[in-house]
């Protein structure tokens, strides 16, 4: 089996499906509360892609009233408008065009990570906690030994210069292999921005902070305000 595999979402037994399964739910949790109270439920899912959401059946976020709306940059933006799905263009680190809590949920998914240097990933927290009484925050954790971008053991634990050795030799996930020096220093300072738990927890202090485990290790994060 290809390491990619391992994440392949639209495969509902792959490895990464029966995990994120499992992550949802308190997400779950979340939804059932807010309908209980309130009989729908909005979302924001912030960069994420309405394939994730084959992790949840549509008759339950039919039946919960739920309505997703996935924010993106226009190259990520892939979809149809539906009941269940609305569609927009925005920046994950600036999102004035929403005013304070008027979601219920904010929702993403292996994202924060993405947003580029420390300013705009603390952007990216301050503009999530705004947006909704509930969020659902989730990142890869920066101690895992298996890069979950790139399927490289230690990878992220490298000195820059090893690094950029890796991607002119290697291919790199999905992402492919750097043909010379300029390209591989590009893809290196586009890396993904992996947090550990104290940074999570300055970024989101009003939250519980849940670790996804793997065998011994803790995989990822999952940053959770709101009943569930």
């Amino acid at each position: 089996m290809k390491s990619t595999d391992l994440a392949n979402y639209d495969n509902p037994d792959s490895f990464g499906s029966r995990m994120r399964k499992r992550r949802l739910a308190p997400l779950c949790g979340m939804i059932q509360k807010i309908h209980a109270s309130k009989g729908k439920v909005s979302i924001l899912d912030i960069g994420g892609r309405e394939t994730y959401w084959k992790a949840l059946s549509s008759d339950f976020l039919r039946t919960h009233g739920v309505n997703i709306t996935i924010l993106n940059l226009p190259s990520d933006l892939v979809g149809t408008e539906s009941v269940l799905f609305t569609y927009a263009v925005g920046d994950a680190c600036d999102l004035s065009q929403y005013a304070d809590n008027c979601f219920d949920i904010v929702h993403s998914n292996s994202v924060i990570e993405h947003v580029g240097n420390w300013d705009r990933v603390k952007a990216y927290a301050k503009e999530a906690r705004r947006l909704a009484p509930s969020l659902f925050i989730q990142t890869p954790y920066f101690w895992f030994p298996i890069e979950p971008h790139f399927f490289k053991p230690f990878h992220h634990w490298l000195p820059k210069s090893i690094r950029v050795s890796m991607w002119m030799k290697f291919r790199m996930g999905e992402c492919g292999k750097a043909n010379n020096i300029d390209e591989a220093m590009s893809m290196l300072d586009e890396e993904p921005y992996l947090l550990d738990m104290r940074m999570y927890r300055f970024l989101f202090p009003d939250c519980t902070i849940l670790k996804e485990r793997f065998l011994l290790f803790t995989k990822s994060m999952v940053a959770v305000r709101g009943k569930g």
